[in-house]
């Protein structure tokens, strides 16, 4: 069975999106990179044909990675009705309890996860450990040191 990747309809685009650019630009750009190296002529100690070559793989490695996600992408349901749980597509306010700092995070995918602006993968620790709670539950995130949270507001 294929893994799911769950995903936002604005992240699928996106991913959509960056894969068009990969095969129709970037593709075409390695291509002339190619043609440019061989054009030096000896490719045995041609360190630019090199590049081109290692340029070529990562950009082919992530066409089959975007082909996949997108392939086996599940669309995360944008539901209006609130939900009384915590669950993937929710955005929840937290508060640690040891610092009182207070959170905001919208459950993600980990193929759209960005911490830093608020998007927090549905795999992380955290949010494994708010799944499926209701707001006013405090909860214990099983990490190295563990730490305890409560779930102010759920939307």
């Amino acid at each position: 069975m294929e893994e799911k990747f769950y995903v936002t309809e604005e992240g699928l685009n996106d991913l959509k999106k960056e894969l068009e650019t990969l095969i129709h630009v970037t593709r075409e750009e390695v291509i002339e990179e190619l043609k440019a190296a061989r054009a030096q002529g000896d490719l045995s100690e041609n360190a630019d044909y090199d590049a081109a070559r290692d340029h070529q793989a990562k950009v082919e490695a992530r066409i089959k990675e975007l082909e996949h996600q997108i392939k086996n992408a599940e669309i995360i349901s944008n539901d209006k009705r609130r939900s009384s749980f915590v669950r993937i597509g929710s955005t929840v306010e937290l508060q640690e309890l040891d610092t009182n700092n207070k959170l905001t995070y919208k459950i993600v995918g980990s193929v759209e996860a960005d911490p830093l602006n608020g998007l927090l993968s549905n795999v992380t620790p955290l949010a494994e450990a708010i799944m499926d709670h209701r707001a006013n539950d405090v909860v214990t995130v099983s990490v190295d040191t563990p730490y305890d949270v409560k779930i102010l507001k759920i939307s």
